[in-house]
């Protein structure tokens, strides 16, 4: 077999996504979930967020995915972790550090709780506005998306520990 054709039949060659691809809207009840832990939901959104549990994956591609969460008001830390986790924020000014414990900003704000749990575990870079942008965070049931409701596909999150005892 030559050089040419051996390169005829083994491409190299990247193949580059199509722009026109339909938006999915994925949704994660967390009363449904069985670990309720914030990280843990945290790092299932971000993987859909990035297109990672799509077949067709591309790490510089904006896939049109969606994610509604909503009860987020449910989650539930282990530990001590409610008291003792802070949160840190700057207004910029001299000696303007503030923090929060998790157990205050769930009760006052779980939508901007989850929202900083889920920006942290996205990729810092051009992307990651756009596809914060695309998750919704509601504290409870109720949710202004009834219009998209025929379209969701639910998530129900399950331990991987609870799945490798169910293989062995």
């Amino acid at each position: 077999m030559s050089s040419q054709e051996r390169t005829e039949i083994i491409s190299q060659k990247t193949t580059i996504p199509q722009a026109s691809q339909e938006e999915k809207w994925h949704f994660i009840d967390v009363n449904e979930v069985e670990n309720k832990a914030p990280g843990r939901i945290a790092v299932e959104i971000s993987l859909y967020l990035q297109g990672k549990k799509e077949v067709n994956c591309f790490p510089n591609f904006d896939h049109e995915i969606y994610v509604v969460l909503v009860n987020a008001s449910k989650v539930e830390f282990t530990g001590k972790k409610l008291n003792d986790k802070l949160y840190y924020r700057h207004s910029g000014y001299p000696g303007g550090l503030k923090e929060t414990s998790a157990k205050i900003m769930l009760e006052k704000n779980p939508i901007k709780l989850m929202e900083s749990i889920v920006k942290g575990m996205l990729p810092p870079n051009k992307l990651r506005k756009r596809r914060m942008n695309r998750l919704f965070i509601f504290p409870d049931k109720e949710h202004n998306l009834q219009a998209r409701e025929k379209n969701f596909i639910k998530i129900n999150i399950s331990s991987r520990r609870k799945k490798l005892l169910n293989n062995e």
